[in-house]
């Protein structure tokens, strides 16, 4: 993989990919850049494409100290090596990451969001608590496995029983090997609430993608986040829960990128 120093001195991994104008992918919680394996292909036919892993994953450095302007600085120095500016996708609370990205003004040509990690009015809140107790679990004898499963449980929202198919998920182990970054993906969030005030003055061109087969809460997080932006639009496109098809989401991605 091919490396950039991040502002903090933080090194970032990242792939690059195609020909076409920059489209910059960024992931969500547990996952690093891989997740991204089956869209590249699709995507590089028309675009640059630049894959890297957020910092504390794969194979990009982290710091002692954590915070959200560190994300930025990263996503920041990942466009700069794409030319200066570049359009961005996002998918859940990685979208967070971008939104917050966009709003401390990165050079973002346009943005497309997947399902961002919000909770609406309706539906309730991951608990108050869940920062202070993610530490907890992860610093008294970096319990990795019970901080993915709480994060899947709690925050989430998940069933005991769908936590436990997680569990037999050929992917628990990165979730376990990402646990750490848990904590980064909740500061981000927030207090998971749309800032909807902060985005009425949001001008670039965005589209908030969502899957015709997600949860209820999911949907209505991008329903609320397009409404939001003066210059964004949804777009449900089909899939499963949280996961849009890979060769539709190339497509769309594709077309939104080089327009």
């Amino acid at each position: 993989m091919r490396k950039v120093v991040s502002r903090d001195g933080t090194t970032i991994a990242y792939d690059k990919s195609g020909e076409g104008p920059p489209l910059v992918l960024l992931n969500g919680a547990f996952r690093d850049h891989t997740i991204f394996d089956e869209l590249v292909p699709e995507l590089a036919q028309h675009c640059t494409v630049y894959a890297y892993d957020r910092r504390g994953r794969g194979q990009s450095g982290d710091a002692p100290e954590y915070a959200v302007e560190r994300e930025i600085e990263d996503l920041q120095a990942v466009i700069e090596e794409a030319g200066g500016s570049a359009a961005v996708f996002a998918g859940s609370t990685g979208a967070n990451v971008a939104l917050r990205a966009a709003l401390a003004g990165a050079p973002i040509a346009k943005l497309a969001l997947h399902e961002p990690f919000f909770r609406v009015e309706g539906f309730p809140k991951p608990p108050s608590n869940c920062a202070e107790t993610l530490r907890v679990i992860l610093e008294e004898g970096d319990r990795r496995d019970e901080a993915a499963e709480y994060f899947l449980g709690p925050v989430l929202g998940l069933t005991p029983d769908e936590v436990a198919q997680w569990r037999r998920s050929p992917l628990w182990a990165m979730n376990e090997a990402n646990a750490h970054t848990l904590l980064y993906d909740v500061e981000i969030c927030g207090d998971f609430t749309v800032p909807a005030g902060r985005l009425a003055g949001f001008r670039t061109e965005t589209l908030v993608l969502n899957s015709d087969s997600t949860s209820a809460w999911l949907r209505a997080a991008a329903q609320a986040t397009a409404a939001a932006l003066p210059n964004g639009r949804g777009l449900e496109l089909p899939g499963s829960w949280h996961r849009i098809d890979m060769d539709v989401l190339g497509r769309t991605l594709a077309e939104f990128a080089t327009a």
